[in-house]
């Protein structure tokens, strides 16, 4: 045997052996981490590929790994890379491997052991460590929550289970193992990445990405603020703020997200039977039909109004009605207008014609009601946005308007416009998500409102 073969076949990266756990699989066990209360105040985080040498000013935050798999293996492959750097910051979350539901369940079992590794490893180097947890279907209870210390501290996320997926499935999931987590862990404090549901008890320290975005990078906002628990929750009187480039994490769950289901009551007149013409009052008091195609789902939708901006859509003008792939959810394309005011009628070519096919238009009497029309965070408005809704709101007794794919002229490319109704001159285009929240509405910058104003109709 060589001396290069027996180094790699004796080396530690190889054998991972260092930190042998209890039970079957010899789980490495994470130290029960106890956090104070001046541990949690103002409590920032900050992404893993974002925690890098020189970025001295962020050292107070805890990094996070609730990122895709790819922007963190360098961890497991070579842990003492970046080591030294990490040791700066005020605590360190276990990487977030994935738990996805179509994973091979042998799979499952080395994404928790590589969890409980790593954290194990940062341990050993002085490091204070919180064991992120996550899980797949039960039968990963059996060595999911292994390596825990009973009592410690946790992290969990509920982004990839939140309701902007409107997968009421992912929920289910999801609660079914953070309640396991509750019985066999008994944390002592839980961070919650992402809005955390109704239904989860635990003493729960609510951090919201949105507000620590790279747009914050520079401002103090890392000062806790009170809130108050909502109704059947005990959340910790305090939240945190996460800094994120990119909105669109994974987590756990089902990687193609479940099958999209309606979450407000005006979205039900996306499904139907295949011909139906769904007619619907919008909550601006304007009619709209909504075609169902052949698989049930809608393809295109008309709206008989100009939305109090002529200058970018005519009375009527119609939208069709692409289906995300992967979501599953519906995607309202560009307005397509008649200026001439001659407009098609039979949209009957849509359909294959065949048993049960036939076109008839049907009333729908559902409405949102204010609190299912309203953006509880920045990040349902991103995604009502990025799926291509449209969006009316008062504020300090002014009406607006947001469209996110309209074209300033006839040959350019779709923009997001926002503007007060019927005041061309007020309207303004964007090209990014993140240039809207810039926006000045009355004085104050859109992102600091989006969750406080009257939304009085939204697309989906």
């Amino acid at each position: 045997m060589t001396t290069e073969n027996y180094r790699y076949r004796t080396s530690p990266l190889f054998l991972r052996n260092q930190f042998l756990g209890k039970g079957q699989w010899k789980i490495p066990n994470v130290p029960k981490c106890t956090l104070t209360a001046e541990e949690l105040d103002g409590l920032r985080l900050i992404g893993y590929d974002r925690a890098k040498n020189g970025n001295d000013k962020h050292f107070q935050r805890m990094v996070h790994f609730f990122l895709y798999d790819y922007k963190f293996e360098d961890i497991w492959a070579d842990p003492k890379k970046r080591m030294e750097t990490l040791k700066k910051y005020r605590a360190i979350l276990t990487p977030d491997f994935s738990m996805y539901l179509e994973m091979h369940p042998v799979l499952q079992l080395y994404n928790t052991f590589r969890n409980r590794w790593v954290g194990a490893y940062l341990a050993n180097q002085k490091i204070k460590v919180i064991p992120t947890v996550n899980w797949g279907d039960e039968s990963t209870f059996d060595f999911c929550f292994e390596g825990i210390a009973k009592g410690s501290a946790v992290a969990v996320s509920t982004y990839m289970a939140h309701a902007h997926s409107t997968c009421t499935e992912q929920k289910e999931w999801f609660l079914k193992g953070y309640n396991e987590m509750l019985r066999r862990i008994e944390p002592e404090v839980i961070i919650c990445y992402h809005t955390p549901f109704p239904e989860m008890q635990g003493n729960i320290v609510y951090v919201d990405y949105e507000l620590s975005s790279w747009k914050h990078d520079k401002d103090d906002l890392a000062k806790a603020h009170e809130t108050e628990p909502s109704e059947g929750i005990r959340i910790v009187k305090r939240t945190g703020y996460v800094m994120l480039d990119d909105v669109f994490t994974k987590g756990g769950g089902s990687a193609f997200g479940g099958e999209w289901r309606p979450s407000k009551a005006e979205d039900e007149r996306f499904l139907g039977k295949p011909g139906d013409i769904i007619n619907s009052t919008a909550g601006k008091g304007y009619e709209r039909d909504t075609w169902i195609g052949e698989d049930g789902r809608a393809f295109m939708e008309r709206h008989y109004t100009d939305h109090n901006q002529p200058w970018a859509h005519s009375d009527p003008h119609d939208h069709l009605v692409p289906w995300d792939a992967d979501r599953g959810n519906p995607l309202p394309g560009e307005p397509i207008n008649y200026p001439g005011g001659d407009f098609p009628t039979n949209f009957s070519y849509h359909l294959k014609k065949g048993e049960g096919t036939s076109m008839r238009r049907i009333r729908f009497e559902e409405r949102n009601t204010p609190e299912e029309n309203r953006f509880k965070t920045i990040s349902e408005f991103k995604w009502c946005i990025h799926d291509g809704g449209e969006v009316a709101f008062d504020w300090n007794g002014k009406s607006y308007g947001v469209f996110p794919k309209v074209k300033p002229t006839p040959d350019s490319e779709t923009m997001i416009l926002i503007g007060e109704d019927d005041k061309e001159e007020t309207c303004r285009y964007y090209t990014t998500i993140e240039e809207l929240l810039e926006h000045p509405v009355d004085g104050v910058k859109l992102r600091e409102i989006i969750t406080q104003v009257e939304v009085t109709d939204r697309m989906i």
